[in-house]
């Protein structure tokens, strides 16, 4: 065989292993899109019940086809307050077993001998077109999933096609014939390999799929694949650790216990590994009635036994042990790490996504945060003007100007986390939740504004020695009521599900604050012929008004935006 043919041999398996991988990303994508929200209400519902927890994380990997995805989906919980550790803990769990699924689905599906499943996967793509075709997305998502699945068994077949017969006498095959005795240096050799196949390619499925053609073309035997899959629990760890390296300690604690899960589970069977090789053989031999250490054909079956046999065993033997490995991995990432944070934001962390589903529950809770953060602005603006020590006056000012930076700062970062989002695939209903989203944030921001302006006011008509007689400020008293009210209303609203959200009250209390602003600008006028204050006083006066005005104006808006995004 020349360079040539080596280089092309060695890119038509890549590609087969891309061709597989991607069909893998279509259906995980499509899948999400169909049921992103019922996902998304999956991960709300968990509680601290654990058991719940890893039927939660098996559901969903089973049903996504991505262990790593679901993984970070929960990092991205944990990140955010919405998880704790110990629910966490069972997700993740659950995440390992289900996925055991696909190579189960490999191995029943793609080496079946009974049934060749290639026979029907163009007519399921021919099938599916007229659904690609329809102007409703849940059907072009089904023909999506539909097509991801003919094309990750596609994939497959070019990838055993791709693998060329071995030759007895080629080099290849003489050192393969070195690891015949196989020893406990040759275990951890492949349990390496595994490990760095799956960082490379970032999807232990696909590298499983890899292991179970190369081991029943004979390429490798079954005690070098069984290795490999091991590696392969390890390196599928390597993308929650990423994405936990810049998330807060809670996300590290979890992302921890993924990898101590998973390491735990490969030294136990790495001590226990010839008789569980043995055991899974024989119930192989019952099942499918070939031995795997005989028969190559039989190894895509035991790969599957085994794989599942790992995580599920993995998953009884460390559940009684949850709470005592949750108080080590507090021990390890105190608290005080907390204080240390940089980041803005207290829900979503800008230097990683999860999935584009998921992750609009995030920023739901953070533009819930964002509007509080508005409210304590907003708050210091009445304290602000009738603050008289000149100390503690100051300070007010800085500290709405700081608040002012902060809410024009997370703006930005929100609005960029969206962007990101809908960059992804989202269903209909997450796209639309995303453009209200964006609408919200920006309303939100020009209330930080209006604070900003009204601070701005109060400190020019101290500068000038104006004073506010007590009907005026009887009058702002008023006005700062009903937009405080309008404001507790507006959070109260962002924190229930957005369906359940009525406009009603939200209205009612706009149309009041209009009301109380046209009242106070007829008297304005009739005040001001009166000469009880003077006209510079007056327009400092109606600017403040004007402006919480304007504040009622923003706060309806980001709840109609909350309703139209149902």
């Amino acid at each position: 065989m020349n360079i040539f043919n080596l280089i092309l041999d060695i890119l038509t398996i890549a590609g087969s292993l891309g061709v597989f991988l991607y069909g893998m990303i279509l259906m995980s994508e499509s899948l999400q899109k169909v049921a992103g929200r019922k996902i998304r209400k999956t991960f709300s519902a968990i509680t601290s019940n654990k058991v719940k927890g890893i039927l939660s994380g098996t559901l969903i990997t089973s049903a996504i086809q991505s262990s790593s995805a679901t993984t970070v989906m929960t990092i991205g919980f944990v990140n955010a307050g919405l998880l704790s550790l110990s629910e966490a803990m069972g997700v993740i769990m659950g995440a390992n077993i289900g996925t055991t699924a696909t190579p189960w689905l490999v191995s029943i599906l793609g080496f079946g001998k009974t049934f060749n499943i290639n026979v029907i996967l163009l007519p399921l793509i021919a099938l599916s077109l007229p659904l690609l075709f329809s102007g409703k997305n849940t059907s072009k998502s089904w023909a999506e999933f539909i097509i991801g699945f003919a094309i990750l068994f596609l994939g497959l077949g070019f990838l055993k096609d791709s693998i060329p017969a071995l030759d007895e006498s080629s080099a290849l095959v003489q050192y393969i014939r070195h690891f015949e005795n196989f020893s406990f240096t040759s275990v951890l050799l492949f349990v390496g390999i595994g490990f760095i196949f799956t960082i490379f390619f970032q999807s232990s499925s696909a590298v499983m799929a890899f292991t179970f053609v190369i081991a029943s073309d004979g390429w490798i035997s079954y005690e070098m694949a069984a290795a490999m899959v091991l590696g392969e629990n390890i390196g599928t760890t390597i993308t929650a650790n990423i994405a936990a390296f810049v998330a807060n300690y809670r996300a590290k604690r979890a992302a921890l216990f993924h990898l101590f899960f998973n390491v735990f589970g490969v030294i136990w069977f790495l001590l226990l590994y010839f008789p569980l090789l043995n055991l899974i053989a024989g119930i192989t031999e019952k099942l499918q009635g070939s031995d795997p250490f005989v028969n190559a054909g039989a190894i895509p079956l035991a790969l599957a036994i085994f794989h599942s046999g790992f995580n599920i065993s993995n998953t009884l033997i460390l559940l009684p042990f949850t709470r005592l490995i949750e108080r080590y991995l507090n021990h390890i990432f105190m608290r005080k790490d907390e204080l240390q944070e940089t980041h803005k934001l207290v829900h979503i962390n800008s230097s990683y996504l999860s999935t584009s589903e998921i992750s609009i529950v995030l920023v739901k809770k953070e533009i819930s945060a964002y509007a509080s953060l508005v409210k304590k602005m907003y708050d210091l603006v009445p304290e602000f003007l009738m603050e008289k020590r000149p100390k503690k006056y100051d300070k007010l000012y800085h500290k709405i100007k700081k608040y002012e930076d902060n809410v024009d700062e997370i703006e930005v970062e929100i609005a960029n986390y969206l962007t990101r989002i809908s960059e992804g695939k989202l269903s209909i209903k997450g796209t639309k939740q995303v453009r209200s989203m964006l609408n919200m944030i920006n309303e939100i921001e020009s209330m930080g504004d209006a604070c900003n302006n009204m601070a701005n006011s109060i400190r020019q008509k101290n500068k000038q020695n104006l004073y506010f007689i007590q009907e005026q400020r009887d009058r702002l008293n008023d006005m700062f009521s009903l937009i405080d009210e309008a404001l507790n209303l507006l959070i109260q609203h962002l924190n229930l599900e957005y369906d359940q959200v009525n406009e009603k009250e939200a209205i009612s209390l706009e149309e009041k604050i209009n009301e109380l602003r046209d009242r106070i600008k007829e008297e304005h006028i009739i005040n001001l012929k009166e000469e009880k204050y003077t006209y510079q006083t007056g327009i400092y006066y109606i600017d403040l008004v004007s402006q919480l005005e304007k504040m009622g104006d923003y706060i309806i808006n980001v709840t109609q935006s909350v309703v139209q995004s149902k």
